[in-house]
């Protein structure tokens, strides 16, 4: 008879890490794409990604603590340097006979530039998560239970950082940068403060519905 140890991991931690792995991947893919919201703002479409992944370290940091957190931030380095390996393998393969030529041109195109990307927001990532975790942590003494508040404020400051190093890193050079920056740092601080307070309430709540302490 075997002894098994049973590792119990609550519901919303397994959850949101599913989800954040998820994100972190398809937040170097998006980035590839400038759009144009609210009227006249450029930004990089992997903004929508890396937002929700300020939202979902910041909702585990209240369900769960800072250490949680942090141990979230540090594991999605995982995923994120191996879909840089994995798309370089993926690009050296030969393609199928078969395969359009315009959409193989088109694939090495997006995926040729990726890594960069990747790259910068490996570095933007790394600082701008952490950084988020250490200020929603911190604030908790100064504004108490008020979670939408300590969201949207480690969010702005922590989005600042994240758009100046990933916007320099993934495009210097490649063509003006500086009305997507200021349209990316601008966009980042509307969107923080708009939706950060509500969804973060609403992960928490569906957080501890979950975990069966609502």
């Amino acid at each position: 008879m075997t002894n098994e140890k049973t590792i119990t991991v609550p519901r919303s931690l397994f959850a949101f890490s599913v989800f954040y792995g998820g994100m972190v991947c398809l937040a170097g893919i998006l980035a590839n794409k400038q759009v144009e919201i609210f009227g006249q703002l450029h930004v990089e479409a992997g903004i929508f990604a890396f937002i929700l992944l300020v939202m979902i370290s910041s909702a585990i940091a209240e369900l769960h603590g800072r250490t949680a957190a942090n141990r979230l931030v540090a594991y999605g380095f995982g995923p994120l340097i191996f879909s840089i390996f994995l798309t370089f393998f993926v690009l050296w393969l030969e393609p199928a006979p078969e395969m359009p030529s315009e959409t193989l041109e088109a694939f090495n195109e997006i995926m040729g530039s990726t890594p960069r990307i990747w790259v910068g927001g490996i570095m933007a990532y790394g600082v701008g998560q952490f950084l988020n975790v250490f200020l929603f942590s911190r604030l908790t003494s100064a504004t108490g239970k008020w979670v939408g508040l300590r969201a949207v404020i480690a969010g702005v400051i922590s989005q600042i950082v994240d758009t100046l190093i990933f916007i320099t890193v993934s495009f210097y050079g490649e063509f003006p940068i500086t009305q997507l920056l200021i349209g990316q740092m601008i966009a980042k601080i509307v969107l923080a403060m708009i939706l950060v307070p509500l969804v973060i309430v609403l992960l928490v709540r569906f957080g501890r519905w979950l975990d069966g302490t609502q």
